[in-house]
């Protein structure tokens, strides 16, 4: 009922910057919470930052000083703005949704993802 669809991943030097976004599309649906995850070579998917509805936001503590989660209601899309990056961001970064929807429905509705690279 939710899909997700991210972009603005690539490469970029140490330091440097990228800008992530994510849409939400659907029909019927009400998004509480927004958030990008991340998965590194080898390793489980972990959140990076998260949105609320009221606009609460949460950072994992590596990543805190540096990225940025931001939203736009209206638009149904949420951006990480990430600075100052590390070898250590490589990784397939994904959006993601929690969700509800008259019945009551609800759930949880994943991008592809779009991968990050970051070079020494």
């Amino acid at each position: 009922q939710v899909q997700m669809l991210e972009s603005g991943g690539g490469l970029a030097q140490s330091g440097g910057s990228l800008l992530l976004s994510c849409v939400a599309s659907g029909s019927g649906f009400r998004i509480n919470t927004m958030e990008w995850y991340r998965a590194a070579p080898g390793r489980q998917r972990d959140l990076v930052a998260s949105i609320t509805s009221s606009g609460l936001t949460h950072y994992a503590d590596s990543v805190k000083g540096r990225f940025t989660i931001s939203r736009d209601y209206a638009k149904n899309t949420v951006h990480l703005q990430m600075n100052s990056l590390k070898p250590e961001d490589r990784a397939i970064y994904y959006c993601a949704a929690e969700w509800v929807a008259p019945v009551p429905e609800g759930g949880r509705s994943w991008g592809e993802g779009t991968q990050v690279a970051v070079s020494s």
